[in-house]
């Protein structure tokens, strides 16, 4: 993508939205209308995630802990299957048409559900439950990955290490409003009605989709390059075959892989603390919501004033390894006392770090890669690769327990993964850095992206 015109200043409503954005935020006057309407988009879909969440970590929990290494089994071969229809639409049809048509697939399986559990008996409801927290598991992963395809095929490099701490701060606001709902409103308001609304808010991220796809050509590199409109063809399993086949792309694949087993190690820790303690639904869906909401609002004032200034400052290899090494010291202070306390806290402490450092990070990983790659790849690395983590985390978490292995233990091996996790990072943010520097030279010499071959 070439430099945006900085001459032009946007007239009206936009000017307005410029000035505020580039209060807290180094954008260029054409990038503003871009940069707010992906702010509205991901704020929409995250809002409607983080209704949903709290009800399905409720679920999980109600139908017993010792069942949640099935589930996680179940979100696998969902995300399997999934893949197949999406990885069609993407071949197929262009953006514009794809994206709306898996969102509102997704919105009318919450009004299923919602219909699901006004008129379903306690007995059935564990089942619907069950069920509905593999969906769930399923859908923020689509909805999310989805997104940030589309933002890093508007959205260059360069642009990223200034913009995309931002645009994940919409993520943040979307998820503490959703959350605060929530936590808020299920004493008193039925499940039902906030899964309509979750349901419109995917209505919402629909629109901003053709919002952004129109704005997208005038933010293209060469005049006429844009391809948006048009079907991004290929092979429908370039997104597995791509995943394993180039070096850097594989390596992504590890960098979530070893983020997803430590996170379900510290999920299942979490989730087994919170079963002794508190006792009834309402309890327990409060508790996860309000852990959510200061996980959204210590993550917010991260996004705001610190992301953008650690991506410039010390760049992707550095930014990319902080969460592995918070990692290594949170696993230890776990294992030193193993307790509710610390298992929050550190649980806190890494969602906070992943959704404001290390998320932004990783979606410039991908602004480096053919189009192909960043839409088909991508959804599968976001979606599969990460659910494969769970897996492995979940089974492993289990078996360590079958060998009668304590928090202490657990989280000491989770301590050796992040060590290597954190190897990875570096690698990795090193190779951008220097396939970014490549396509910083083409463009100057007047050349379209890079492609990241299968041997790079």
């Amino acid at each position: 993508m070439r430099e945006p015109d900085t001459s032009a200043a946007p007239a009206g409503l936009w000017r307005i939205v410029f000035r505020a954005i580039n209060a807290v935020v180094e954008v260029r006057p054409a990038e503003a209308a871009a940069l707010a309407w992906a702010w509205l988009y991901i704020f929409s879909v995250l809002s409607a995630y983080y209704i949903l969440r709290p009800m399905r970590d409720q679920m999980g929990v109600a139908g017993g802990v010792e069942n949640l290494p099935w589930l996680f089994t179940g979100t696998l071969a969902g995300m399997l299957l999934l893949n197949i229809p999406y990885g069609f639409l993407v071949k197929n049809f262009p953006r514009a048409v794809f994206i709306p048509v898996a969102y509102r697939f997704f919105a009318a399986n919450i009004l299923l559900f919602a219909a699901a559990l006004h008129v379903a008996r306690p007995e059935q409801a564990i089942w619907i439950g069950r069920i509905f927290f593999i969906w769930t598991s399923i859908f923020n992963l689509f909805v999310v990955s989805i997104f940030w395809a589309l933002i890093v095929d508007i959205f260059s490099s360069e642009q990223g290490k200034r913009l995309f701490g931002f645009i994940a701060a919409g993520a943040t606001l979307g998820s503490i409003a959703g959350s605060a709902l929530t936590a808020t409103t299920v004493r008193y308001l039925s499940p039902v009605y906030l899964m309509v609304g979750a349901a419109l808010l995917l209505e919402i991220a629909v629109f901003c989709v053709r919002r952004l796809s129109r704005l997208s050509s005038a933010l293209s590199r060469q005049p006429g390059a844009d391809v948006g409109d048009q079907a991004i063809g290929g092979s429908g399993l370039a997104g597995f075959r791509d995943a394993i086949s180039s070096p850097y792309l594989l390596n992504v694949s590890l960098f979530l892989l070893l983020f997803a087993v430590t996170s379900t190690f510290l999920y299942f820790q979490q989730a087994t603390i919170v079963s002794r303690f508190f006792h009834d639904r309402a309890s327990q869906t409060a508790f996860f919501a309000t852990v959510d909401l200061v996980v959204n609002v210590l993550t917010l004032a991260c996004q705001l004033l610190l992301t953008g200034p650690i991506l410039r400052r010390i760049g992707v290899a550095a930014t990319l390894s902080i969460l592995p090494a918070l990692s290594i010291a949170g696993f230890a202070a776990v294992a030193r006392w193993p307790e509710l306390w610390s298992i929050v806290s550190v649980q806190v402490l890494r969602r906070s770090g992943n959704f404001a450092i290390a998320r932004p990070t990783r979606e410039i990983l991908f602004t480096v890669v053919p189009r192909e790659d960043r839409f088909k790849t991508k959804s599968f690395i976001d979606t599969v690769v990460y659910r494969l983590g769970d897996q492995v985390g979940a089974w492993s978490f289990t078996l360590l327990g079958g060998l009668g292995l304590g928090l202490t233990a657990v989280s000491a091996v989770a301590a050796v993964v992040s060590a290597l996790w954190l190897v990875n990072s570096l690698w990795l943010g090193k190779r951008e850095e220097e396939l970014a520097a490549v396509i910083a030279e083409k463009t100057a010499a007047g050349s379209d992206r890079v492609d990241v071959s299968p041997t790079a």
